[in-house]
């Protein structure tokens, strides 16, 4: 069953509330996503971190509802990584 682009947004900001989150249909299928996500709780933190921090947010449904999510993360500009 896939997921609807909104609801990966709400999971996210629910986790991350300060980050600013966009999520783009790759395929047109719900299966398929990137995402772009900034946050001033990133800063300090390697990508690889942040990238688990979004993962969990998901709580478990990569690999179920979400097939694949391409993920960019960043601090705001102005912020120190």
């Amino acid at each position: 069953m896939a997921m609807a682009a909104n609801d990966i947004e709400a999971m996210i900001r629910a986790a991350i509330p300060d980050a600013v989150v966009e999520i783009r249909d790759l395929a047109g299928d719900g299966d398929h996503y990137a995402a772009r996500v900034i946050s001033p709780s990133f800063a300090g933190m390697s990508r690889v971190r942040q990238h688990q921090m979004v993962y969990k947010s998901l709580g478990g449904r990569m690999g179920e509802e979400l097939h694949a999510l391409q993920l960019e993360t960043a601090v705001p500009s102005g912020d120190h990584e």
